[in-house]
């Protein structure tokens, strides 16, 4: 595939950052074709709020991308974020 447009490809992904005691989740919404990280997110727990959080910014800050991709986590299997995406 040939990504040409800004808009074309936004993939997401959740990192998980080692605290003192457990963890912080960062989702982040990134555009493949700028490599520019459009929005993100922390959160406490793996729930898919800010997940969807995330992805609300970046659509209204940019517009919907033409492709979505992720890795199939259960965050971005949910109904809840089906429902949204």
């Amino acid at each position: 595939m040939n990504i040409t447009e800004p808009n074309q490809v936004w993939c997401a992904d959740i990192t998980y950052i080692p605290m003192r005691k457990g963890f912080l989740y960062q989702v982040a919404i990134m555009n493949w074709a700028t490599c520019r990280v459009l929005s993100w997110r922390l959160s406490n727990t793996m729930e898919v709020d800010f997940c969807i959080e995330a992805l609300n910014e970046a659509i209204h800050r940019f517009g919907a991308p033409k492709i979505f991709n992720t890795d199939q986590g259960s965050q971005f299997t949910s109904w809840q974020w089906i429902k949204y995406a």
